[in-house]
């Protein structure tokens, strides 16, 4: 696929984000919104690359599975369903992930717990690979509703409330740090920076979605002399630079980050980075005026959000694959030790069951089973 990398996408040629280990092509910090030289034009769906990568640095790798604690897939199942969501038959669809099924179910490995010890990240949302139904009008593959993927754990962008098998974990930001100190510099300019805008949006209209927000968020922020926007087009916008967008984030208190094409947006994440307050929405708040109700809060109350997600920082980013941190816990470790501690709970019995579709997963998952991201976000929403 990396070889084949301009089949990767029918709308972006994916060549420069596959480089760097999948980092993509360093960001050129002419207009100084970066410090340190980390930072990369990072593609959101390049997650199942960086992360491989970093795989390959992991400390604890063992070649004899009998001593492995979960077992890692390198299938790069968000790359290989990109190429063909939009104008293939379902069986073009499902041919890759069918083949790797065949395959890991012919290894050793695999009878053991009949691949419940097998762990996969998927880079794009869960909803790609749960087609219920072989109609070609239905969306993406069955990756996720297959008996034998259902028993993997898999790592997705955005995962279901319901089902047991997929777990949400950080889009992959432009910050990549190669050194500790590198995540602390960045950290504590974002707590001294000056941020004149209240709030800002970056995001584009949906006028064919009926029930989103975002018209009337773009008209509150126009009407608003303490709101920045960033409104995105179809075509090279400034949303499509990391300095513009990273930017206005840096320079406002509150973004917000109402639906978009999913439930997610790689641009709560980026945000995050920049030390500014996710602010997310239900389609019932749309007509409440944002401005009057982000401005009742007091500044000591403002002081303590910001500095919760900007203590958040370190595991929302993917280190470098190239290079390994000494003492800061990065997205992929935090990863890593979940997944591990689920295999080991589902060894020891210790995952409760539920009826998926009928049960939140969130609501009734096990230390092993419930992420440290749920936990925040949960957290941070109320």
């Amino acid at each position: 696929m990396i070889s084949r990398c301009r089949t990767l996408s029918k709308w972006t040629d994916m060549c420069p984000f596959v480089s760097n280990a999948g980092l993509g092509p360093r960001i050129n910090n002419s207009e100084g919104v970066f410090y340190g030289t980390q930072w990369y034009a990072t593609n959101q769906f390049a997650l199942e690359l960086i992360f491989h990568n970093r795989m390959k640095q992991y400390e604890c790798l063992t070649t004899n599975s009998s001593l492995a604690s979960a077992i890692f897939v390198p299938f790069y199942a968000g790359l290989d369903i990109g190429r063909y969501l939009w104008g293939y038959n379902t069986s073009v669809r499902d041919a890759t992930s069918r083949d790797l099924i065949r395959w890991l179910k012919s290894r050793p490995e695999w009878s053991t717990m009949g691949g419940r010890d097998h762990f996969m990240v998927a880079g794009r949302i869960t909803w790609d690979f749960r087609r219920l139904t072989d109609d070609e009008d239905d969306w993406g593959s069955k990756l996720l509703v297959i008996p034998e993927g259902k028993n993997m754990t898999v790592l997705v962008i955005e995962s279901s409330p319901w089902h047991k098998n997929d777990f949400g974990i950080p889009y992959p930001t432009y910050f990549h740090p190669s050194k500790d100190s590198e995540v602390q510099l960045w950290q504590e300019r974002m707590r001294r920076i000056r941020r004149p805008w209240l709030f800002s949006f970056a995001g584009a209209p949906r006028p064919n979605i009926t029930d989103s927000i975002r018209n009337e968020i773009i008209g509150q922020c126009r009407q608003s002399r303490r709101c920045k926007l960033l409104q995105c087009d179809s075509g090279r916008s400034k949303c499509h630079s990391p300095s513009s967008v990273m930017g206005m984030f840096q320079r406002s208190i509150f973004c917000l980050q109402p639906q978009g094409d999913s439930y997610t947006r790689r641009s709560t994440f980026d945000a995050m980075v920049a030390g500014c307050v996710p602010v997310f929405f239900h389609p019932g708040s749309a007509y409440v005026q944002i401005e009057e109700v982000l401005g009742r809060f007091g500044k000591n109350d403002v002081v303590a959000m910001r500095e919760e997600v900007i203590r958040m920082i370190p595991r929302l980013v993917y280190a470098d694959p190239r290079s390994r941190l000494e003492t800061t816990k990065d997205a992929f470790d935090v990863t890593v030790e979940g997944v591990i501690q689920r295999v080991d709970d589902m060894k020891g019995g210790r995952v409760p069951e539920f009826s998926e579709l009928e049960s939140w997963k969130y609501a009734v998952a096990g230390r092993g089973g419930q992420h440290e991201w749920d936990h925040f976000f949960n957290r941070t929403t109320q």
